[in-house]
């Protein structure tokens, strides 16, 4: 069932939307060849815990860390793991989900390690292109899958990508994953009816490549292209207004 926010937890969820965002900001500033995605983590959860805020990852389900640090063909959930150094031309996706005083925030963005190539580039622009078209349609009484699924499939596999379907966005906020499911693909629903007060995530997971397959890892949380094409990811926590929407991790 999909809950509607009060105004209350709206102001709730927007401060904890405020402190991701914020995380996100710092993260990028640690992105740099050399540093191993384990010292990432380390310095962003005590970033986190410097705020008066917990990192919502950090056992969830038995995930061992604070962030989730997907590189190259990492789809997502990658570990950060001190022995992975991330080096000139990598592209990395950093995912940041916030607890703050029990509401949650939640957001990601693809960043590239120094120079990368022009395809890598090229990934990393239409990724984040569809996710803000995506953003720029909803309104309330609109279908969700009219303003995500078809409006992003389209639009990237014009590039030779595809959308991940296994995967996608999610409600949040009072969980960690709530409903609706978002997905980023046309699945032709019309069940979800936009509504002023729902807050979820938009996150399309696009590969650089026409297979959005995947294969997970034995660690049970590492999801990678089957082909090893590149991954990118962005992502936003979005609020359904009364006129139209507010991003709440801008």
């Amino acid at each position: 069932m999909v809950v509607i926010k009060t105004p209350k937890q709206i102001e709730g969820i927007k401060k904890s939307c405020q402190l991701a965002k914020l995380t996100l900001d710092y993260a990028q500033n640690l992105i740099v060849p050399g540093v191993s995605t384990a010292e990432i983590d380390r310095k962003i959860d005590k970033f986190i815990r410097k705020k008066h805020a917990t990192a919502a990852p950090l056992n969830y389900r038995g995930f061992p860390k604070s962030i989730c640090t997907s590189v190259n063909d990492v789809i997502c959930h990658g570990i950060p793991n001190k022995k992975q150094i991330l080096k000139q031309g990598d592209i990395i996706n950093v995912d940041i989900t916030t607890i703050l005083n029990g509401f949650y925030g939640d957001t990601s963005k693809t960043f590239p390690v120094g120079k990368i190539s022009a395809q890598a580039q090229k990934l990393l622009e239409v990724t984040q292109n569809a996710l803000n078209l995506s953003i720029k349609s909803l309104k309330p009484g609109k279908l969700l899958n009219d303003c995500v699924g078809k409006i992003i499939e389209p639009y990237v596999t014009k590039f030779g990508y595809s959308v991940v379907r296994e995967l996608g966005g999610h409600g949040v906020g009072l969980k960690f994953h709530e409903d609706p499911f978002v997905f980023h693909f046309d699945t032709r629903a019309s069940n979800t009816v936009l509504k002023p007060g729902m807050i979820f995530t938009i996150e399309p997971m696009i590969n650089a490549s026409p297979n959005w397959r995947l294969k997970q890892e034995k660690d049970g949380w590492t999801v990678r292209t089957v082909d090893g094409a590149l991954s990118a990811q962005f992502e936003h926590t979005v609020l359904i207004t009364k006129s139209g929407y507010q991003v709440l991790t801008n």
